[in-house]
């Protein structure tokens, strides 16, 4: 069993070179599920138009953290964040602006849920709450199904029901309505964990072309896929006493997996526990 070192203040945050500026910039951010604290003390910056991954064993709070950057946990009673995540100088912890939060962070989850509506309708389903216009919402929908490289086999189908996709369709589906009010984050909670081989790389492939003009966190159980896809790795653990989630080390992904600079990283990315 490896043990872990005595605690010495903040986990190992080696300097990003290259990363450009941080879009995202968590804080000594701890979190609570009532009296249950899920999340301890986590601070590191997630790079602007990059990939971050967030990797660890089950249990390690990594959705918890995700679910912090966009105020999901407001959905949860007793559920309260302390610290600060701040993203574009607002504190996501703190603000009132929910709507304009949501709109800034997307989400895309690990199953995708189409709306029971046409595949044009679950795209233009947001952009209608937020009184857009009929000429921009079409524009919009033509413009996600795109991006999200999914135009081309569902342009002669859009009033089709969107249940009538594949699975790796309907998570690209799920890609484009996120994009569709032009976030400027979006969060990704296992994308790949439910699809095969051929519909993983296309998603894959897809977040490669997204962060020309956004910035990706995903969760993934995944390291081959965290190896491949992204630019910056956090890896995170529980505490073996307290049982809350903390970062460990984050890194830039090549060298977290090639030089990791804390024995519970190497153990773990070579498969010694978790």
């Amino acid at each position: 069993m490896i043990q872990p070192p005595a605690p010495v203040g903040r986990p190992e945050l080696r300097t990003v070179y290259g990363a450009g500026p941080a879009k995202v910039k968590v804080d000594q951010l701890s979190f609570y599920y009532g009296k249950f604290q899920a999340l301890h003390d986590v601070t590191f910056e997630i790079p602007e138009k990059r990939i971050t991954a967030i990797i660890g064993p089950s249990g390690c709070g990594k959705s918890t953290l995700l679910r912090v950057l966009n105020r999901m946990y407001d959905l949860v009673p007793s559920a309260r964040a302390t610290g600060a995540v701040v993203i574009d100088g607002e504190d996501v912890v703190s603000t009132r602006k929910l709507l304009d939060l949501r709109q800034k962070v997307g989400m895309v989850f690990q199953r995708a849920t189409p709306f029971p509506m046409s595949i044009r309708d679950n795209i233009a389903f947001a952009p209608r709450l937020l009184g857009w216009k009929p000429a921009r919402i079409k524009e919009a929908v033509t413009e996600s199904l795109e991006r999200a490289a999914l135009l081309d086999e569902v342009k002669d189908r859009l009033d089709e029901p969107a249940t009538s996709l594949s699975g790796g369709q309907q998570q690209r589906l799920a890609i484009a309505r996120c994009i569709a009010v032009s976030p400027q984050v979006i969060l990704m909670d296992e994308p790949c964990s439910a699809l095969d081989p051929v519909a993983t790389l296309k998603i894959e492939d897809l977040m490669s072309t997204l962060t020309r003009d956004f910035t990706i966190v995903i969760v993934t159980h995944n390291m081959q896929q965290a190896a491949r896809v992204s630019d910056f790795t956090a890896f995170m653990l529980m505490h073996p006493e307290h049982r809350y989630g903390e970062l460990i080390e984050f890194a830039p992904t090549a060298d977290l997996f090639n030089q990791p600079q804390d024995q519970r990283t190497e153990a773990y990315i070579t498969g010694r526990f978790g």
